[in-house]
C-alpha cells in the first residue's frame, strides 16, 4: 500500500492571501489531472504486483484556493477545475459502460455517442451552419499550415497571408511548399504590435484565399473584427482564442484551432469548414490531411484522440452552462481590463507594447522598465504560486496568459502581486 500522502503546507501569500476573505472560490482553476483522492470503482478481478510495494506516493491535490498554483502558461492551458472532476468521476467507468474513454473502441457506440455529442454542443456554441464540416483531427494546429494549401488549392495558386505576430508568419513559410503565397502586410517591422486598416489591404486580385491569425499568443495582438477576402474565403488560426468569444463562421471559408488553449488537452485540432471547399485536394495531398476522408468518415477515419475529444465535449458542455460565448467573453474582458489597466496605471513601470485597440484578451505580453527587475519578477512570483509568467524566448519579458479557464482570483491575485513589486522597486 502507497504510503499517505504527504500534508501541503498553505501558501505564504503576502498580498491577497493575508485577507483570505478577499478571494471568492473560482468555478475553474489549475489542477492537475492525477489526484490522491479520486477512488477508482471497484471491480471484480484483482491483480498483485510485487512493483506494487515501490509505487511512488500519488501527489496531494490542493483542496483549498490558496493552496492552488496560477498557472499563466500560453499552453497547454489549465482546464476548469470542476471539468476534470467530472473526467476523474467518470474515468474508469464511462455512462455505466465499464470502460475508460481510454480503452473503448472509437468505432462503438459508446464513443460515437460521445463524439456526436461534442460536435452538436460545438456547432450550438459557434452557431455553426449547416454547411460547414466539423472535423476533429490530430497533428496540432501546425498541421493545418500545410494542410490548408493542400486541400484548397493547386501548386501554381496565388494565396495571400495577413502576417501579424509568429504564428502568421510559420503559417506562410509552410504555404511555401504547396502553393504561390504572398504576404499582404507584415507587422514584423513593428515588432509585431499593431494590426492593419482593412481598407488599404492591399489583396492579390487572383488570390484564392486570404489567411490570418486569429489571435497571436507570442506578442499579444487580437483581430477584434475581420477583413474580407477578396475571393470571399477567410481562412483565420484561431488557436488561442478559439471559444473565448463569439465568432460569425460564415465570414470564413476556414476556422483551425488546436483545442489545447481553451478547450482541451493537447492532441486534438479542430477544423471548421464549408462544404464546397472540401474535396479538392492536391494530387499530392497526404490521406491524413485529406478534408473530404475526414469529413466522410465523421473524424474517424483512423483511431481520433480519443480521450482529448471527450475533454473537448465536457468543457463545451460546460461553456454551454455558463450561458454561451457571449457570456463567456463577458468574464474574459473583465479579466483583461484588470490586468491592462494595472499596466497603464503603473507610470511606466510595466509596459505593453502593443497597441491598445487589438490587445488580446488572451495572452498579455508586458515588460519592466527596468529589465534588469524581470528575472526577479518571475522568480517572486512563483513563490506566490504564480508560475509560467516568463515571456517567450523570441521577446523576452513577461506573459500572462489568461484563457477562459483562468479565474478571476488568479487575476486579482497576480495585480496585487504587482502593485506590491512596484512600491518595493520603483
Amino acid at each position: 500500500m502507497a504510503a499517505p500522502a504527504a500534508k501541503l503546507t498553505p501558501t505564504q501569500n503576502s498580498l491577497l492571501l493575508h485577507n483570505r476573505n478577499h478571494l471568492v472560490k473560482p468555478t475553474s482553476t489549475n489542477l492537475p489531472i492525477a489526484t490522491a483522492t479520486t477512488k477508482p470503482r471497484p471491480i471484480s478481478i484483482s491483480i498483485k504486483c510485487a512493483a506494487t510495494a515501490t509505487s511512488p506516493t500519488p501527489t496531494a491535490q490542493p483542496q483549498d484556493l490558496e493552496e492552488r498554483v496560477f498557472n499563466f502558461a500560453a499552453g497547454p492551458a489549465t482546464l476548469p477545475a470542476h471539468v476534470i472532476k467530472k473526467a476523474q468521476a467518470e474515468l474508469y467507468n464511462w455512462g455505466g459502460s465499464g470502460m475508460s474513454v481510454m480503452e473503448m473502441s472509437h468505432r462503438g457506440k459508446e464513443f460515437l455517442s460521445i463524439i456526436q455529442k461534442a460536435e452538436a454542443d460545438l456547432r450550438a456554441l459557434l452557431n455553426i451552419p449547416e454547411n460547414y464540416e466539423v472535423l476533429f483531427l490530430q497533428g496540432g494546429a501546425t498541421t493545418q499550415f500545410a494542410a490548408i494549401p493542400l486541400n484548397l488549392v493547386e501548386p501554381e495558386d496565388t494565396v495571400d497571408y495577413l502576417v501579424t505576430g509568429s504564428w502568421g508568419d510559420k503559417a506562410f513559410k509552410e504555404a511555401q511548399k504547396y502553393s504561390k503565397p504572398k504576404v499582404v502586410w507584415s507587422g514584423k517591422a513593428e515588432k509585431y504590435t499593431k494590426i492593419p486598416s482593412f481598407d488599404g489591404l492591399e489583396q492579390s486580385p487572383d488570390a484564392k484565399y486570404l489567411h490570418i491569425c486569429g489571435n497571436e499568443t507570442i506578442h499579444g495582438v487580437e483581430f477584434k473584427d475581420y477583413p474580407v477576402a477578396r475571393n470571399g474565403i477567410l481562412v483565420a488560426d484561431m488557436s488561442s482564442n478559439f471559444c473565448s468569444k463569439p465568432v460569425d463562421v460564415s465570414k470564413f471559408g476556414l476556422i483551425y484551432a488546436g483545442a489545447q488553449k481553451n478547450v482541451g488537452p493537447s492532441g486534438v485540432t479542430i477544423v471548421i469548414v464549408r462544404k464546397d471547399l472540401v474535396g479538392n485536394a492536391q494530387g499530392i495531398t497526404p490521406v491524413m490531411l485529406d478534408y473530404k476522408i475526414h469529413a466522410e468518415n465523421k473524424s474517424l477515419y483512423n483511431t481520433p484522440p480519443c480521450f482529448g475529444i471527450y475533454m473537448c465535449g465536457l468543457v463545451f458542455d460546460d461553456l454551454l452552462a455558463q450561458g454561451g460565448l457571449e457570456e463567456v467573453e463577458k468574464k474574459n474582458k473583465k479579466k483583461a481590463d484588470l490586468l491592462y489597466n494595472a499596466i497603464d496605471a503603473s507610470g511606466g513601470f510595466y509596459r505593453c507594447p502593443v497597441e491598445k485597440s487589438v490587445r488580446s484578451l488572451m495572452n498579455v505580453p508586458f515588460t519592466l522598465e527596468k529589465s534588469d527587475l524581470e528575472a526577479e519578477f518571475i522568480k517572486e512570483a512563483a513563490k506566490e504560486k504564480m508560475v509560467q509568467l516568463k515571456g517567450h524566448r523570441s521577446v523576452g519579458g513577461m506573459r500572462a496568459s489568461i484563457y477562459n479557464a483562468m479565474p478571476l482570483a488568479g487575476v486579482e491575485k497576480l495585480v496585487a502581486f504587482m502593485k506590491d513589486f512596484q512600491a518595493k522597486h520603483a
